[in-house]
């Protein structure tokens, strides 16, 4: 074979790859555009924009679900236009699936359409205290010890990671950091076995125990068995059960979601304002306000949210439930936050300026602050915002959830929707 022979065919195997690699990248792009679950209010009309190819087809198994002016299809399909939007509309509650194909043949994605009942919530806005206890003992990381001929060891590095959860050690279970230190101590220096749970896998790995300077027993192990911290209500339902924050709550050393086993909803009171600046995000300033009575249980610590049930109803005195709005009520343009910036519960004036409707994410929403006394207090948004009610057209629409930190006028919001699906 002649070298041109070679380049040649060298070339051609080049030209196969990019187009097997372009149709790949291409046929996951699409899936990423279109979003897995929808949500509808029994008999109205949902208005999605999908970015689909031509050639693109519907289909629904359920009679229970309109696909524009169509009538009932159990077993048809209906051929969208991608300038259009896609209507669905739900006649009767329930969770159904539509098939979205290319050309009717070629699967891209399997869409969850839940028709859900009209739905009132009480907004909220009021500063709370958020304390966790976290499920095991956590892992912050290793350090290292000096032992009692003064040589310089580290027995838990490479072993123990962060973010892993200590359960038990020599078979006794170790639920807060006393158990833990009480347990080791007892090991009469021998080689401790910890059963840990990392990444939600079970494991058990063996830790040497070291006899340190002033006699007592330890394994170099930085841990944690609780965290606190000071963010915003976001809703409140009629049955009592609430969302915050709109995010996780994280360990402050490691940026790893806390695994909780409980907690508690405390009053909270903001002091100061540390104001943003580019560059450098603000903080409302405040305490948790311990022994007042909390004003709920915390029961799961999610990635769009903390979810719980609120016990104490005297914080809902004089508000009034707002309709839940989902992603296809969301517009460009004005809207509210509800947050206490000034100490007090205000609604502040806002833009949102961009909506995601394909994503899950707690960043499907960007905002901008406009008003200018929040923009006077605090530069825009500010550490301890997270989970500000985002109100539109009277409807509770989503929460803000981060800061943008190269301009504090602008925050990340997830759609209510999806911090109540996390809720459950």
């Amino acid at each position: 074979m002649t070298r041109k022979q070679k380049y040649r065919q060298l070339l051609i195997v080049l030209i196969w790859f990019m187009i097997i690699f372009t149709g790949f990248f291409s046929y996951y792009y699409l899936r990423s555009q279109i979003p897995e679950k929808i949500h509808v209010v029994v008999g109205e009309k949902g208005s999605f924009s999908f970015s689909l190819p031509w050639g693109s087809t519907l289909e629904t198994e359920s009679e229970e679900v309109l696909l524009g002016n169509s009538s009932n299809i159990p077993k048809g399909a209906v051929r969208i236009d991608t300038k259009d939007s896609v209507t669905v509309q739900g006649m009767k509650t329930g969770r159904y699936a539509m098939d979205l194909k290319l050309f009717g043949v070629i699967p891209l994605r399997s869409i969850q359409v839940d028709v859900v009942e009209e739905r009132l919530v009480y907004p909220g806005g009021e500063s709370i205290g958020l304390y966790l206890e976290t499920d095991g003992v956590m892992v912050v990381g290793t350090g290292e010890l000096t032992d009692r001929e003064g040589n310089t060891v580290e027995p838990a590095y490479g072993i123990m990671q962060s973010g892993d959860y200590i359960l038990e050690v020599n078979g006794t279970e170790t639920p807060d950091k006393e158990t833990l230190i009480e347990t080791i101590s007892k090991s009469g220096g021998q080689a401790c076995i910890f059963k840990i749970r990392r990444n939600g896998e079970l494991l058990k790995v063996k830790v040497d125990t070291v006899e340190t300077e002033d006699g007592t027993l330890r394994a170099g192990i930085w841990v944690r068995d609780d965290a606190q911290g000071i963010g915003t209500l976001t809703y409140v339902e009629e049955n009592g059960a609430f969302g915050a924050l709109g995010h996780a709550m994280s360990d402050s050393d490691t940026g790893k979601r806390l695994e909780t086993a409980g907690g508690a909803l405390e009053r909270a009171s903001i002091q100061d304002v540390m104001k943003g600046e580019a560059g450098a995000p603000g903080s409302l300033l405040g305490t948790i306000i311990y022994g007042s009575g909390k004003l709920g249980i915390i029961e799961k610590n999610t990635e769009t949210g903390v979810f719980g049930t609120l016990t104490d109803r005297t914080i809902l005195e004089g508000e009034e439930p707002v309709l839940l709005g989902y992603r296809q009520d969301v517009e460009l343009g004005p809207a509210v936050i509800r947050c206490c910036a000034d100490g007090e519960m205000e609604e502040y004036e806002i833009e949102i300026i961009k909506a995601d409707r394909t994503t899950d994410s707690n960043k499907g929403l960007v905002v901008q602050v406009t008003d200018e006394d929040l923009l006077a207090l605090t530069g825009g948004i500010v550490q301890g915002m997270s989970g500000s009610p985002i109100i539109q057209d009277g409807k509770l629409v989503g929460a803000v959830t981060h800061v943008l930190v190269n301009d504090p006028t602008k925050g990340y919001g997830i759609f209510i929707e999806n911090m109540l699906d996390a809720a459950g």
